[in-house]
């Protein structure tokens, strides 16, 4: 399987047309690396809030709202594009409304289609305190030709228990939308995915929103560089990291590897981290003894 992830900017339309000709020509040219599976970042869709015009994307509460407005006539484009070019995509994540709330969605489409969703599951200070975007429904993998995937949205990753469950439910491949201001959230995300593909001997993918856009109001600033990582193992670079690019730099960052590949690294790695993680919890039932200095 062959795995891009994005790097993206956010940009400013007059129009719905706009948001169209620039994802149209970011999906042509991910899909021209000849890449199974597109990664677009975690609140990729909040560009749409520029379609309320400036005083409204500049507005805190307005901008997730205007956002949320155009999500199924953005999700019916990239559906088109998954189609056109053969590709699974998992488009930008962004606001949308459920049972009366805001959650953050990232949806995955394949050429047949919308293949399902996932929502964030832990928000962080800013989305629960400040844009009131609430946790949406549980974890999904989701089966593809080419992987079984799982998805955990940037602070989601930080969080192993929920990756684990996703490996356990047979994910191969964990992606890792994100967007951070600064580049120690950044590397709050980077240093969770790469924690997550070493315990569950697996791929992460993180996608970063890069550059400013002074003009939306919840994501002004953005720092990242996108990466595919795996478990430092035989076989994978010592480092873990499969493809990275450069800081803040846009465009696609692409890895291949096999499904055989993880396989093989699950059952007979170097360590067994996968096989041996059910050994932590005998060792914590006992209380911790604490030892006076």
């Amino acid at each position: 399987m062959k795995l891009a992830a994005a790097a993206y900017p956010l940009d400013f339309f007059e129009d719905f047309s706009g948001y169209e000709v620039k994802i149209s020509t970011w999906v042509a040219e991910g899909a021209a690396t000849g890449a199974d599976l597109l990664v677009f970042p975690e609140y990729g869709a909040m560009e749409l809030a520029s379609l309320g015009g400036r005083a409204v994307a500049g507005d805190q509460d307005l901008a997730v709202r205007e956002a949320a407005k155009h999500h199924e006539a953005a999700s019916g484009v990239l559906a088109r594009l998954a189609a056109e070019h053969g590709v699974h995509i998992l488009g930008g994540s962004g606001p949308v409304w459920l049972e009366g709330r805001l959650v953050n969605r990232a949806v995955l489409y394949g050429p047949s289609g919308v293949i399902g969703h996932q929502d964030k599951q832990i928000m962080t200070r800013f989305e629960r305190e400040d844009w009131g975007i609430a946790p949406g429904a549980g974890l999904k993998v989701f089966e593809t030709p080419f992987a079984r995937i799982g998805v955990v949205i940037c602070y989601d990753s930080e969080f192993p228990l929920l990756s684990r469950a996703l490996a356990e439910a047979g994910a191969e491949v964990l992606l890792a939308p994100c967007c951070t201001e600064g580049f120690a959230g950044f590397m709050r995300v980077r240093v969770g995915a790469m924690a997550r593909a070493l315990e569950n001997q697996c791929v992460s993918v993180q996608a970063p929103l890069v550059g400013e856009a002074a003009w939306c109001a919840g994501v002004e600033e953005n720092t990242g560089r996108a990466g595919v990582f795996g478990p430092p193992d035989a076989g994978w670079p010592e480092t873990g990291v499969l493809a990275e690019g450069a800081l803040n730099a846009p465009g696609w960052v692409v890895a291949e590897v096999t499904r055989e590949q993880i396989r093989q690294t699950r059952e007979d790695g170097v360590v067994l981290l996968s096989r041996h993680w059910p050994e932590q919890i005998e060792r914590v039932a006992v209380p911790v003894e604490v030892i006076a200095g």
